[in-house]
């Protein structure tokens, strides 16, 4: 009974997936197809990660800072390997796009990309919303907060337009991500006090 209940909730979970998908991947333009394609880039964001080095070696000192940077490194590495080593094979749910996916010849594709073979969890969301917690609690600042997160989110949103993810894969890589980040810092600041720096 469970087990039926339990089988019945996913297929569920799954149709609400690919209806998300295919409203947000259906409003495109060849501006926004632009746009997104960028967006969902990574070298891109070379500036913006450098600003963000800068500010943390702006508002702390040059040990503090450095441990930082080691930090995010480690929490990029350990949520994106996650994604990617860990959970995606083991669950093995195929992207929108993928040619083997039969929701594939509904879906808009961009440049001619549909990303890897599985989806499950988005690295992408783990990334980005792994940089944006640890950030927002490294420097406490509400409008900082408000400018991490939207980026987080433009990203993630990016990778569903561009039909190589579903909602569930960014909502759980965005879970990974932040759970890592929390973890991380956590441990960060424990360091702090036993260096007494």
């Amino acid at each position: 009974m469970w087990f039926n209940f339990f089988k019945e909730f996913i297929l569920w979970l799954s149709d609400i997936d690919a209806r998300l998908l295919l409203i947000v991947n259906g409003a495109h333009s060849p501006f926004f197809d632009s746009v997104m394609w960028c967006i969902s880039g990574r070298w891109i964001w070379v500036p913006f990660y450098a600003v963000l080095a800068y500010l943390l070696f702006r508002r702390m000192s040059w040990k503090r800072a450095s441990i930082c940077l080691v930090t995010i490194g480690l929490i990029i590495l350990a949520a994106d390997q996650t994604c990617a080593t860990l959970i995606r094979p083991e669950i093995g749910r195929l992207r929108p796009a993928n040619l083997n996916n039969p929701l594939s010849s509904f879906v808009h594709v961009v440049n001619g990309y549909r990303g890897g073979r599985y989806g499950f969890p988005s690295c992408h969301a783990a990334n980005t919303f792994a940089l944006a917690v640890f950030m927002s609690l490294v420097i406490r600042h509400k409008w900082f907060t408000v400018m991490m997160f939207s980026w987080a989110f433009i990203v993630s949103y990016s990778r569903m337009y561009l039909g190589v993810h579903y909602f569930g894969d960014l909502f759980c890589g965005a879970t990974i991500g932040s759970l890592f980040a929390v973890l991380f810092y956590y441990l960060q600041n424990y360091l702090f006090k036993r260096l007494n720096i």
